[in-house]
């Protein structure tokens, strides 16, 4: 393979890239993929890497700027990979999302939503509460590292503080590669999970997940007592698979947050799915509520329900609702926070969702509506064998355009139409796309 050229170049911008990198073309049919460059402006950038028809470059310098082009609050912007649009204004960030999920609808099933929603935004800042921080000790540097990767995966980004995530951790980066780098087993501690719940008298409703390849020796897990006291941290140890988690401090940890517009609260494992933004959590499920134009004598189906984000919203409003997950402690959470709720409508179902559903006992009464919040990979097989005449409206929460568009040309197949779709900014500052769209039959 001939050496990569890295002399610098002058290169104009034209368009976005689903991840957040400029967009250039070159002589030859070539797509240059620029990070840290906008639409509408000139950059001198250098090549980072070449497949085919595709060449990589960073931006060295901005000869002219795009107007929504801002300062990145970070200073670890362009190294760090946890966000990619830092130096784009967020108004532009989401119409920037919504033209990516447009693109997906329009090139994978033919479609433009007849009616686009308004995007739905909250905190651009401070509103990560869940996530996981890499752990690596440098040698080299004689230091850990505590962080997110940086935008080459190889590394681990050196950081010290994250605007992204909630103050109660994003603010003690550092203090936390400081714990690790005092630590006896620093060398054998490969990952740091964090998720924050509301606070109690013992602790701030933070919860840290230590991973460790090798046993903690008494110091070190005193050291971590110390650290989780000091700062208000519920720490958890995990040596093994996720059924090995633990507590070690408090000896037993209350984790929960309420939603008090539905006067709702939700106890979870520390390694369980919630959705990493709070306030738009809030207003995402109230979206959803309404587009599903729930009635009291409803009956909904409410598929890959997890602890039952949506299942017990949908709960105060409708006659019966069924949650089903494929993940069966999940589901056994679910109906633990329906009994801590006084909820008796709500049913949960662990159930393959992989697999042909329409036989299942709590198929046979029938459904009035259709909520779904797949994972990535989205929820083909599952609307390919639902018996769908039976609902009157489908609403779609999608965490990946690319799939929810290959759904609903899957959907239209099947005599849907798609009548409303819009971007909701969960995560601030990244390339992620979340996204709703809400289907009738045609």
């Amino acid at each position: 393979m001939a050496r990569l050229d890295k002399t610098p170049f002058e290169v104009d911008i034209h368009a976005l890239s689903p991840d957040g990198r400029g967009v250039a073309r070159l002589a030859g049919d070539v797509t240059m993929l620029v990070a840290g460059a906008l639409p509408g402006e000139r950059v001198l950038a250098t090549r980072t890497g070449r497949r085919r028809c595709v060449h990589e470059a960073r931006t060295v310098e901005v000869l002219q700027a795009a107007a929504d082009r801002v300062t990145p609050r970070c200073g670890h912007f362009g190294t760090c990979g946890g966000c990619a649009l830092q130096h784009l204004d967020g108004s532009s960030q989401i119409l920037a999302k919504q033209a990516v999920l447009l693109d997906h609808l329009r090139d994978a099933a033919g479609i433009v939503p007849p009616q686009l929603l308004e995007p739905l935004v909250d905190a651009a800042w401070g509103y990560r509460r869940k996530g996981r921080f890499s752990v690596r000790r440098v040698e080299k540097k004689g230091k850990t590292l505590v962080g997110f990767r940086e935008t080459d995966p190889r590394f681990v980004a050196e950081i010290h503080h994250c605007h992204t995530v909630i103050p109660e951790v994003g603010g003690k980066v550092a203090a936390l590669a400081e714990l690790v780098d005092s630590l006896q087993a620093r060398s054998d501690i490969p990952q740091i999970e964090f998720i924050a719940g509301d606070a109690t008298a013992q602790f701030n409703g933070v919860a840290l997940v230590v991973r460790h390849m090798a046993p903690l020796s008494t110091d070190d897990q005193a050291s971590l007592v110390a650290f989780g006291q000091q700062h208000g941290f519920a720490i958890f140890l995990q040596p093994g698979g996720v059924d090995s988690v633990h507590p070690l401090w408090p000896a037993d940890p209350a984790l929960s947050f309420r939603m008090p517009h539905w006067n709702l609260e939700f106890a979870f494992r520390p390694l369980d799915f919630i959705q990493v933004n709070a306030g738009l959590n809030e207003r995402m499920v109230q979206l959803a509520m309404d587009l599903l134009d729930v009635q009291p004598g409803d009956r909904v189906l409410d598929l890959f329900c997890g602890l039952g984000n949506f299942t017990l919203t949908l709960a105060r409003r409708v006659r019966e609702v069924v949650g089903v997950e494929g993940d069966a402690g999940l589901v056994e959470r679910a109906r633990d926070n329906a009994q801590r709720n006084g909820i008796d409508n709500a049913r949960f179902h662990a159930a393959d969702l992989s697999l042909d559903l329409s036989g299942q006992p709590w198929m046979e009464q029938g459904f009035d509506k259709l909520l779904l919040d797949p994972p990535r990979s989205g929820a083909a097989f599952v609307l390919e064998h639902l018996p769908l005449d039976q609902f009157q409206r489908i609403v779609y929460v999608s965490c990946h355009p690319a799939s929810l568009a290959r759904d609903t040309a899957l959907l239209a197949a099947r005599g849907w139409k798609l009548q409303v779709a819009g971007v909701m900014d969960m995560f601030p500052q990244t390339a992620h796309v979340e996204s709703i769209a809400m289907f009738e039959k045609a």
